[in-house]
């Protein structure tokens, strides 16, 4: 019998696809920012999503559930968890696209929905069909090649649990994400006050730097709130898809735009990864003609 989480909802794929995009081409806007230190941008990013959040919040009449959420002891647990999860994540592919390692990030996120797959078996009953087992070896057999390994595999699992996380904890895309932001708040303001005082946090420096810190809100909420949203209408399988966008993307990116060093080693270790992501595909396919046929 196939569980009935496995079967795509359509209504999440059009949020999917322009979450992905975004996260695609955000290497470009965090290379802007590369003289901030990350740990400041990620605290920018905290809070100046709250507004944005709140102003969300009140069109859409949804305040009342962000309150509540506060007195629902296991969703704010989740949520301070999906929160401790988002922003290591954020830490590090700041730090990544910062630090001239866009690949490194790009593969973590290739290696991401692989993670998805293994996560929807584990923890929600999804199945695991045999190819999808081989394309999830070839992706893990392939891990220590690559010097900056535990960027790959830390934005991989941060992004995958997240996304769980955000999955089985039944609360709206928006409130949701401004809890976690809420959460996060007290470290963020504390980061700020700290780089205040001792420089490098950028926000005052300049125009164009303090005007893309105010832009992080925007640039932080809006993807993420399509994600969740896609997350909580798609299977986590399926989700796994689309996510190919992102890293592809920002592969391109690492290599034609930003002339990041491609070694016949990583190249090698991305060569496996879209093998695997082939096999996968066809999977995929396959399934799909057998079901309608």
């Amino acid at each position: 019998m196939t569980d009935k989480s496995e079967t795509a909802q359509p209504s999440g794929l059009p949020y999917a696809l322009s979450a992905y995009l975004i996260w695609g081409f955000v290497p470009v806007y965090f290379k802007l920012l590369s003289h901030v230190s990350p740990i400041a941008v990620v605290a920018q990013r905290v809070l100046w999503s709250i507004p944005l959040l709140l102003v969300i919040m009140a069109f859409r009449k949804q305040l009342g559930e962000y309150a509540a959420i506060f007195r629902h002891k296991a969703h704010l647990r989740n949520l301070l968890a999906s929160a401790t999860l988002v922003a290591i994540n954020w830490l590090i592919y700041i730090w990544a696209v910062s630090t001239d390692h866009i690949l490194a990030a790009s593969l973590g996120y290739y290696l991401n929905p692989l993670v998805n797959v293994l996560l929807g078996r584990l923890f929600l009953g999804e199945r695991l069909r045999p190819l999808q087992m081989v394309a999830v070896g070839v992706a893990i057999l392939i891990g220590d090649a690559l010097d900056t390994l535990w960027v790959s595999i830390s934005l991989a699992l941060s992004f995958g649990l997240y996304g769980l996380i955000r999955k089985i904890t039944p609360v709206g895309s928006v409130p949701g994400l401004a809890t976690e932001t809420t959460l996060l708040a007290p470290l963020a303001l504390g980061a700020v006050l700290y780089f205040a005082q001792v420089g490098g946090g950028g926000f005052g420096d300049d125009v164009t730097t303090s005007g893309l810190l105010i832009l992080a809100g925007a640039v932080t909420a809006i993807p993420l709130l399509m994600f969740a949203t896609a997350a909580r209408r798609m299977s986590y399988t399926s989700l796994g898809f689309v996510q190919y966008t992102a890293p592809s993307i920002a592969f391109l990116l690492g290599v034609f735009v930003y002339g990041e060093p491609l070694s016949t080693t990583k190249l090698a270790c991305f060569i496996l990864i879209w093998f695997s992501i082939a096999i996968f595909c066809a999977d995929a396919i396959k399934t799909y003609r057998a079901s309608k046929a």
